[in-house]
């Protein structure tokens, strides 16, 4: 079944009405009928099955028949902050960090991003951003939509860093000098409902000044193994690691 994020909260009283794009997917993409059913998710983060009741011009209006119990969420709050890569990189960070759990992605401009954001394209480039994580977290059955920011300059970065219970950053320096113990460590103390940010550096990785001001803000830095990971396999590594840790092994 189809699964559809709705904006307005469960009513009784009301049946659960879905509109635009949303819309459009069921009627003229799935082409549902009425009695098919889907699975809705409230901004509550609550989910459940509904049955098509009606199908009119321009929406659909479905009742809620059975609630699902399970939970889809990493039990830490993971926010995946990573330095602006060429091309379509980061789209593919974002399409497959949700897929993997992370709750928010924070793009920034690192000293080493050839890249330049353009805040003449910044609307578009971000809805096309938000698109695709709503996307993939109806694709994966995610019961939360990742949030994602325009990207923000590294000193505003670590003056973010400082909302999350855990940072860490991903150096592949660290990785050369054999060190392995910092994300185990971080993944063995963490409590569940707790945040955790990572910082990944874009293609050139991040500089010694970058990495160094971090670890004055209390950063932990992290190798990933004796591998050395692309900008996009890395948080996509760190993510795996954490389900692997908290979920499979809790």
């Amino acid at each position: 079944m189809q699964r559809y994020f709705i904006h307005k909260r469960y009513s009784e009283s009301s049946p659960v009405i879905i509109t635009g794009e949303d819309y459009h997917h069921i009627v003229r993409v799935m082409r549902m009928k009425e009695d098919d059913h889907i699975f809705v998710v409230f901004p509550d983060q609550s989910s459940a099955v509904a049955r098509i009741e009606t199908i009119s011009s321009d929406s659909v209006e479905a009742v809620v028949v059975e609630w699902e119990t399970d939970s889809k969420e990493l039990p830490v709050k993971v926010a995946i902050a990573s330095g602006l890569p060429k091309g379509d990189k980061l789209e593919l960070i974002f399409q497959k960090g949700t897929e993997l759990g992370a709750d928010q992605f924070i793009p920034f401009t690192a000293d080493r991003s050839i890249v330049k954001w353009d805040e003449k394209k910044a609307k578009k480039k971000l809805d096309r951003w938000e698109k695709i994580v709503k996307e993939a977290a109806e694709q994966s059955h995610r019961n939360v939509v990742p949030s994602v920011s325009s990207p923000v300059s590294f000193k505003e970065l670590l003056t973010l860093s400082k909302q999350f219970d855990y940072t860490l950053v991903a150096y592949e320096e660290e990785a050369r000098s054999g060190e392995k113990s910092n994300l185990s460590k971080t993944l063995g103390t963490v409590n569940e409902g707790e945040s955790i940010l990572v910082v990944f550096g874009p293609e050139g990785g991040l500089t010694e000044d970058e990495v160094g001001r971090c670890r004055q803000e209390g950063f932990l830095i992290c190798g990933l193994g004796p591998r050395i990971l692309r900008t996009e396999t890395a948080p996509l590594y760190v993510l795996s690691a954490m389900s692997y840790q908290l979920e499979l092994m809790r």
